[in-house]
């Protein structure tokens, strides 16, 4: 049956990558043509006045002979089935990963059906992966962030990451522990009061990254994270629900039991 659940889970995750890609091309890649717009009206006014600074110093200007580099991949291709395929196969690898976790957690999380256990795992997906990490380190378009910077910037994002759902876990935890004499809700409470403190302890003990131009429009970057974690809510709302309507009349037909994973 985990199999089962399995291809389910990455036809869901597939269905989400369609939908999070339609998104993406209206209101996300607009953002992007932008910055991008942006980005080369600064490198040009930048060669101009460095050749101008170096004309009246006497010197000669070395911007007609610089070759610029190979475009590997157009825009267009990036804009098109570039970003369907990065979105269908990002959709499809964490909606099998996500049946995976499901298989393990129907049952254990108190006698939720299937559709609310879907929901509420992607829910806390949504809230770990997405939302606790793009609080401390948000994503930024083309011209925002220096190219030396790349792999220090994507370390912390994923150590964030990796905290935020180690914060989780310890959380659930203590929640499942508390159970028997506080009750479910006073549980719930504690273990999501912990969850926030650990994650606030973190986020304010990693260092912050500013590297937004001085001259970069507000409004532009903040349509484009907007559209950047509504991509990811579309993604995770989907496969939640998508997959909690697949699933529950496999589990309902068929004898689950926590003990098979």
């Amino acid at each position: 049956m985990v199999r089962q659940l399995l291809l389910r889970g990455m036809l869901a995750g597939v269905l989400a990558g369609l939908l999070a890609f339609g998104f993406a091309k209206i209101f996300g890649e607009p953002q992007v043509d932008h910055a991008i717009a942006f980005e080369e009206q600064m490198d040009k006014a930048k060669a101009q006045s460095t050749a101008a600074t170096m004309s009246m110093s006497g010197g000669m200007s070395m911007s007609n002979s610089e070759t610029p580099e190979p475009v590997l991949v157009s825009r267009a291709v990036q804009a098109g089935l570039g970003l369907f395929t990065g979105v269908v196969v990002y959709g499809a690898a964490f909606g099998g990963l996500f049946a995976l976790v499901f298989a393990y957690a129907y049952g254990r999380i108190g006698a939720l059906s299937a559709r609310a256990t879907s929901a509420l795992l992607a829910g806390a997906a949504f809230l770990t992966l997405v939302v606790v990490p793009d609080l401390k380190y948000p994503a930024n378009p083309p011209s925002v962030g220096h190219a030396d910077t790349i792999g220090q910037r994507t370390e912390l994002f994923l150590a964030m990451i990796l905290i935020s759902i180690g914060a989780l876990v310890i959380a659930i935890v203590i929640a499942r522990r508390l159970t028997s004499r506080l009750g479910g809700w006073n549980a719930g409470f504690v273990g999501a009061a912990v969850f926030i403190v650990l994650v606030a302890i973190a986020q304010i003990l990693l260092p912050a990254i500013n590297e937004v131009p001085d001259q970069f429009p507000a409004v532009l970057l903040w349509r484009f994270r907007i559209a950047s974690i509504g991509l990811e809510a579309i993604l995770w709302a989907t496969i939640g629900l998508v997959f909690g309507i697949m699933a529950e009349p496999l589990l309902r037909k068929g004898r689950w039991s926590p003990a098979y994973v």
